[in-house]
């Protein structure tokens, strides 16, 4: 009987987006609890334990699953009673705990959806160095440049590695990771999921991914509704995919820094979490409150999208919003602005080359998150 009390104690040390294999691997090499005792725990056999364990040794040889299982094992610090008989005690580390929170499941669901999708554009990579303290997401423009698209806290990066949803490539000094069809299929849960709650099934979530908790299905779409929100529908933004294409003369039709401003714009929007507040529309942006006095990330971004916006003014701020952001398409956003068909990627154009401007006045302040 005192077996279940030392399992369960150590499953509510680590956070809940950790797969429960990897709590196991933990849990025998940190705490040194026995295998047959965590197959009872967990009302398995022990062979499907150790496996589990074994399977973890292996990918430790992946840099961000080792740095991953190394900052979750020194979360915490056993200090036996005595006998190995008697129960264990295993006490956080307040220190550790201020100096690093740990990650919620709330906060990886959300820069989870932000990131992966991110990677699902092509020739996206996560890029991880030994002297970095944070990751970044490249991509290669039409000119074989690398661009960067967005930037990736370690531990998310960690993380997301630790749950299979990234695929390492080539190790050593600078690694890249790839999306994995794990975390393609995580990226469509959670987009759906995502669409749910917009649509009013806030309370039909479960907690995503992990034993025992399988994701919902898709709710039925009920059909047009007013008010209802856009989801990002496809793998890759507009901007990328005009970028592609070129004139008679070979050139191509937006430009890596049209291009950049545009993923600058997007940036701050996906740090600020706009599409949780429910506007759409440029007006509606220059309108919503403040939050909060205290600065964040998430409230000094949003004012950077709205000073952006403000010098964009409507109709050019509203392609920007809708293109960028939304990664709406252009055939809808000529349709809802009631404009002439293939008028939009002309006033995109316009719209990033205003965009640009402003991003050269800010000067520094206008660098990238990172």
């Amino acid at each position: 009987m005192g077996n279940g009390p030392r399992v369960a104690a150590w499953k509510d040390v680590v956070p809940d987006w950790v797969p429960r294999p990897a709590v196991h691997y933990l849990a025998h090499t940190e705490a040194g609890l026995p295998i047959r005792e965590l197959a009872r725990g967990a009302g398995c056999h022990a062979s499907t334990v150790l496996r589990q364990i074994r399977s973890f040794e292996t990918r430790r040889e992946d840099p961000l699953v080792d740095a991953a299982l190394h900052r979750l094992g020194r979360r915490v610090f056993l200090r036996g009673t005595g006998s190995s008989r008697e129960e264990t005690r295993m006490i956080a580390h307040s220190a550790e705990h201020e100096a690093d929170p740990a990650l919620t499941e709330g906060e990886l669901r959300q820069q989870a959806l932000r990131v992966l999708r991110r990677l699902c554009e092509s020739g996206a990579l996560l890029v991880v160095a030994d002297n970095m303290d944070k990751a970044v997401i490249v991509r290669e423009s039409a000119d074989n440049e690398p661009t960067r698209t967005g930037i990736v806290e370690k531990k998310v990066a960690e993380a997301l590695a630790l749950k299979g949803w990234l695929q390492c490539g080539k190790t050593g000094r600078i690694t890249r990771y790839a999306i994995s069809s794990a975390g393609r299929d995580a990226l469509s849960r959670l987009m759906a999921e995502a669409e749910n709650k917009a649509l009013g099934f806030a309370d039909a979530q479960a907690r995503f991914d992990g034993p025992g908790h399988e994701a919902p299905p898709a709710q039925a779409d009920p059909g047009p509704r007013r008010g209802r929100r856009r989801r990002y529908g496809g793998t890759e933004s507009p901007l990328v995919v005009l970028a592609r294409r070129r004139d008679k003369s070979g050139q191509s039709f937006l430009t890596d820094d049209l291009v950049r401003a545009g993923e600058r714009l997007r940036e701050d929007f996906e740090l600020a979490q706009m599409e949780s507040r429910g506007a759409q529309d440029w007006e509606s942006y220059l309108d919503m409150p403040a939050v909060g006095d205290a600065p964040t990330e998430g409230s000094t971004a949003r004012a950077r999208v709205i000073g952006a916006l403000r010098d964009l003014g409507p109709g050019l701020g509203d392609v920007a919003l809708q293109c960028c952001c939304y990664l709406e398409g252009l055939e809808r956003i000529e349709k809802r602005m009631n404009w002439s068909a293939r008028s939009g990627k002309i006033v995109l154009r316009i719209a990033l080359q205003r965009l640009r401007r402003h991003y050269e006045q800010l000067g520094e302040a206008a660098r990238m998150i990172g």
